[in-house]
C-alpha cells in the first residue's frame, strides 16, 4: 500500500462524497453516482490509497500524448499514482517518442504476449497491457483527449479509494460534436446514445444509468481485472462492463461525472462496424447467459392483414 505526501482529516473528505452520494444513490441496488469535484489532488492528499497504475492506450496521439503524460507524470511525483504506461499502436506519429521522452514507460502492443499473434484490437491491448502493470488497481485512458487533466484520474480512482464496496469506476462527461461548421452542444458520443444505452435498457437495465457506457475511463481492481474476460475489439468498455456485473454485481460498481470530454471524432460511415462489435458482445453475453429469448422486451405489434377480417366501412 501507499500513501500521499501530506495528512488531511479523511472523515472530512468521506462526509462530504457521502453526502452527494446520498443525493443520487438512495437504493443500494444501483449503481453509485460521484463528481470529479471531490477528488481534487489537494482533497485526495493524505487518503491511504492502493498502488495505482494507469494505462494510456494510444494511436497517432502525437498532437494531445505530451499534455496527458506531463500530467500524469505530475500526479506520479505528488504520490497520487505509480506507474505510467503507454501501449501504442504503431503509430507514426511519435505518440512512442514523446511519451518515452518524458518519463512514460512506453510498449509497442505487439511486443507484449507475443505468443498470442499479433494485436487484434484495443481491447487486445488493455488485456495484453496486464502483463506489465504492477499496481493493485489499474486505470485505463484514451491517449487522444484534447483536454486532458488530473480530474480524469483522480475521478475514477477517488471512488475506490473512499469505498471499499467500490470494484470499477466508469467516467461520464458532456461530448459535444464538434464540425467545421460549428459545435453540436451535447451532440457526441452518437453510437452510446443510439446502440449501447438502448441494449442495456433491453437486457441490462441496472446498468442503462450510466451516461456513457462507451467512455474510455476507467478504474478497476486488479484483482477483479484479473477474473474477467477481455473482448478484443470495439466491444471491449461495455463488454467489461457486463462481466464486473456479473461477477461483483452492481453495488460494486460506480460512474463518476468528469464534466466534458474533448478528442477525436469517427466519422459516420466508420461507426457501422463498431456498432456492430457493440452488439456481438451485448448479444453474445445474454446469449451465455441462457436468457436470450426470455430477455427480449415486449413490443406492440399488429398481425399480418390477411389473417384478419375488416368489415367495410362504407
Amino acid at each position: 500500500m501507499a500513501s500521499f505526501k501530506r495528512a488531511t482529516p479523511r472523515l472530512r473528505i468521506q462526509t462530504r462524497v457521502k453526502r452527494f452520494r446520498d443525493r443520487f444513490t438512495p437504493s443500494t441496488d444501483r449503481i453509485s453516482k460521484w463528481s470529479f469535484s471531490d477528488f481534487t489532488a489537494e482533497r485526495m492528499t493524505g487518503v491511504t490509497r492502493p498502488t495505482t497504475s494507469v494505462c494510456v492506450l494510444t494511436k497517432e496521439c502525437g498532437a494531445t500524448i505530451e499534455n496527458t503524460v506531463k500530467t500524469l507524470m505530475k500526479l506520479k511525483n505528488e504520490n497520487h499514482i505509480d506507474q505510467v504506461v503507454v501501449i501504442d499502436s504503431a503509430s507514426i506519429d511519435n505518440t512512442a517518442g514523446i511519451a518515452r521522452d518524458l518519463g512514460a514507460e512506453v510498449y509497442d502492443e505487439n511486443s507484449l504476449l507475443t505468443q498470442f499473434g499479433a494485436n487484434i484490437g484495443k481491447g487486445d491491448a488493455m488485456w495484453r497491457a496486464q502483463s506489465i502493470l504492477t499496481g493493485e488497481l489499474i486505470v485505463y485512458l484514451d491517449g487522444d483527449l484534447e483536454d486532458f487533466n488530473e480530474r480524469h484520474v483522480l475521478g475514477v480512482i477517488g471512488p475506490i479509494l473512499l469505498d471499499k464496496d467500490i470494484h470499477f469506476v466508469k467516467g461520464t462527461y458532456r461530448r459535444h460534436l464538434r464540425l467545421k461548421s460549428g459545435v453540436i452542444r451535447d451532440g457526441g458520443g452518437r453510437v452510446s446514445t443510439l446502440l449501447a444505452r438502448p441494449l442495456l435498457t433491453a437486457f441490462y437495465p441496472k446498468l442503462a444509468e450510466f451516461k456513457q457506457p462507451l467512455s474510455g475511463e476507467c478504474a478497476i481492481r486488479k484483482e477483479l481485472l484479473n477474473k474477467i474476460p477481455i473482448v478484443t475489439g470495439y466491444g471491449v468498455e461495455i463488454g467489461m462492463m457486463i462481466d464486473v456485473y456479473n461477477k461483483a454485481g452492481v453495488k460494486s460498481m460506480a460512474e463518476s461525472d468528469l464534466h466534458e470530454r474533448a478528442n477525436k471524432h469517427q466519422a459516420l460511415s466508420k461507426l457501422g462496424g463498431m456498432a456492430e462489435e457493440i452488439t456481438q458482445t451485448v448479444l453474445n453475453r445474454v446469449k451465455n447467459e441462457g436468457r436470450y429469448i426470455d430477455e427480449v422486451a415486449d413490443i406492440v405489434e399488429r398481425p399480418p392483414f390477411t389473417s384478419i377480417n375488416i368489415e367495410s366501412n362504407n
